[in-house]
């Protein structure tokens, strides 16, 4: 009797609509999962067409490639002997469903509808596909004849049902399901299934491991047996629980797929079997470093350009971002040491060297990494050498430029024209004209940026392009601190999901384990954006002052207002209480007020977000996270008057209270 089976689980680099790449990937796959011995392979969510294809699945065109990419899955000798778990949209009945079809030696066993759709934060898929409602139903499906004429079947099963094999019985979930209050695995496994594949498309968010293996572990408990496991551990562990043999005893039964094949053979007595997972969580600042890092390279490697070029100012957010680029060329180093040669083909193609091969991280930035700091009569000495000594350090090709001849030639004509010329309110200007004087110098940084990063290569006999980073982090975004169309407008972001607090505590990582002494003198300076004079040779404006709240408070406001899902009152109602001990009711409302005023006038500013890395979850991402309306109307008078009715209520208690005191 086989006991010992091997099964295998794929997280491939999927790409929407790449059906040519896609297809390579699956194959190859496979063939990594058979020559481990598996005789089951589960590969990632809607994995033939890509996940991200969004309204691309209204394309009848996406359907029918997913099916020809089917179709040469069936005819490839790579899949013959094992189980293969794919993911694909299919149309039945003209409702279309994100399915798994599962086949086995050119004949499709099983095709099963998702059943619990993701649609929240970043899923919409509601909006593409229709869940399936029918629990432990099946009914036929009518194969495509481009499927018909490889597997010689008409029709194949479509539902809610299991595969039951000559030595255990395997059930699937997908992704959102494990997450649902009622997993289908609960009513699986009371049914008799011992081994739960759930492919999944779940997206990284900081912290959010831990909540992904807590699931898995309360999901299959004993059963989290990876890669050779033994079915007698499951059956004996479940057989002693009398509880779950009641239950069981009680379950309405899954409609079971006859499969003449077996996942174990019958003499593995001496097979080995693998001991459960031991898992490393991360911390914070390590994601940082590796998730941002990974998304970099995707993101490089796919678009074919030579590098990056990134704006330094010598502050916090930038310098974050040029180590993440750092840490980036560092994975990618130890990636080639390791043998990977998909990533040494890559680098090869990127420095448009075919005999290259990086092994120095300082070296390969100074290829693909060029960072600019961009002077102006505002910008102290300090940020210039704090900006140099990191690039320095990192290894990127360093640029000092001034902008002041282009800020001159800009406001000069708009003096010749008008006749006026504006002044900053230290030298006696209105706030309008100090502000839009500000945002002169910040919108020429990135038309410079763009101009440096089009032809820096070819001021260096090198081909190709750079693509421009962003740095501005989440909460500034969210407060609305920013310049539209300016540093922050790039083409990619990595740090756009990342809190003010976590990118401190990155940099500190990075001083720890990178040893970039340079970021000590970062870390211990306020944050400014030096768009205004001197004073006396010193920074006189800051982050902090400008914006009217602290980063701290900036995140709290973050997550109460869109994790917590509350408005301006029902913010004010939880802040009195969090904030107690240090602020009166009075200030509470006038905190609570401020940042709702400067978020509502400032929302419009989202609708041009640079795109990024998502790794927070009260995100403003208004393209596809946070949708809200740009234009408001930031009075807010009625739900400030219902704040203002709170606070004098609290100020009356306050005063009863004091009277009761002194008598």
């Amino acid at each position: 009797m086989g006991r010992a089976v091997t099964v295998a689980a794929c997280a491939l680099n999927q790409w929407a609509l790449d059906f040519e790449g896609n297809l390579k990937r699956i194959v190859k796959s496979i063939g990594i999962a058979k020559s481990s011995g598996a005789r089951y392979r589960l590969g990632p969510e809607l994995e033939i067409c890509g996940y991200g294809c969004l309204d691309h699945y209204y394309e009848s065109d996406t359907l029918l490639h997913s099916f020809q990419v089917l179709a040469k899955l069936l005819e490839s000798p790579a899949t013959q002997d094992i189980i293969c778990d794919v993911g694909m949209p299919v149309l039945h009945r003209n409702v279309r469903y994100n399915c798994r079809v599962i086949f086995l030696n050119k004949k499709i066993l099983l095709i099963r509808p998702k059943i619990s759709l993701a649609n929240t934060g970043n899923y919409r898929e509601l909006r593409w596909f229709t869940p399936w409602t029918k629990a432990r139903h099946v009914e036929e499906y009518f194969l495509p004849r481009i499927i018909q004429e490889v597997t010689g079947q008409e029709t194949v099963p479509f539902g809610d049902a299991v595969l039951a094999t000559k030595d255990t019985c395997l059930g699937a979930e997908i992704c959102e399901e494990l997450w649902a209050p009622n997993s289908p695995h609960i009513e699986m496994g009371l049914d008799g299934v011992e081994i739960f594949a759930n492919s999944s498309g779940s997206h990284h968010v900081l912290r959010k491991a831990h909540t992904r293996v807590d699931l898995v572990n309360s999901a299959t408990a004993k059963e989290v047996l990876v890669a050779t496991l033994d079915l007698e551990d499951v059956r004996s562990y479940r057989a002693e629980i009398s509880s779950r043999n009641l239950a069981a005893s009680k379950v309405d039964p899954y409609p079971r797929v006859k499969v003449n094949f077996a996942l174990s053979s019958s003499d593995d007595v001496a097979v080995p079997i693998c001991m459960p997972i031991q898992w490393r969580h991360h911390s914070p600042e390590e994601e940082i470093s590796l998730g941002p890092a990974c998304w970099l390279w995707d993101y490089l490697r796919r678009s074919k350009q030579a590098g990056f070029l990134l704006p330094l100012s010598g502050g916090i957010d930038s310098s974050a971002t040029a180590c993440i680029v750092y840490s980036m060329c560092h994975q990618v180093c130890l990636a080639v040491k390791n043998g990977n040669a998909d990533v040494l083909a890559d680098v090869c193609r990127i420095v448009n060297d075919e005999t290259y091969v990086p092994e120095d991280p300082r070296e390969f930035c100074k290829r693909i990494f060029t960072t600019c700091y961009m002077a102006s009569e505002n910008s102290s000495q300090d940020t210039c050498n704090r900006a140099k000594l990191l690039a320095e350090q990192i290894g990127s090709y360093h640029i000092n430029l001034n902008i002041d001849a282009a800020v001159k030639a800009v406001v000069g004509i708009f003096s010749m024209v008008t006749g006026r010329t504006p002044l900053f309110s230290v030298f006696g200007g209105s706030k309008r004209e100090n502000l839009a004087l500000q945002n002169v110098q910040a919108r020429i940084r990135m038309v410079l940026a763009y101009l440096f990063a089009q032809l820096t290569l070819w001021t260096r006999g090198m081909p190709g392009g750079l693509l421009v980073l962003g740095s501005a982090n989440v909460d500034e975004s969210l407060r609305g601190y920013l310049t539209k169309y300016d540093c922050s407008s790039a083409d990619i972001n990595p740090i756009g999901g990342i809190s003010k607090t976590d990118l401190k505590n990155f940099i500190q990582y990075c001083i720890e384990n990178f040893h970039l002494t340079a970021l000590r003198s970062i870390m211990s300076a306020p944050p400014t954006a030096e768009l205004e004079p001197l004073v006396d040779g010193q920074v006189a404006q800051t982050d902090e002052m400008d914006m009217g709240m602290t980063y701290a408070e900036l995140s709290i406001y973050g997550k109460l207002r869109k994790i917590a899902k509350t408005g301006p009152y029902s913010m004010f109602c939880k802040l009195i209480n969090m904030w107690k001990e240090i602020c009166a009711p009075r200030e509470v409302a006038s905190k609570v007020k401020h940042f709702f005023r400067m978020y509502s006038l400032n929302r419009h500013k989202m609708t041009t977000l640079t795109p990024s890395y998502h790794a927070e979850n009260y995100s403003p991402d208004d393209n596809r996270f946070d949708l809200r309306p740009f234009l408001y109307n930031t009075t807010w008078s009625w739900q400030f008057r219902c704040i203002d009715k709170e606070v004098s209520k609290l100020e009356q208690k306050e005063e009863i209270s004091l009277v009761v005191d002194t008598d």
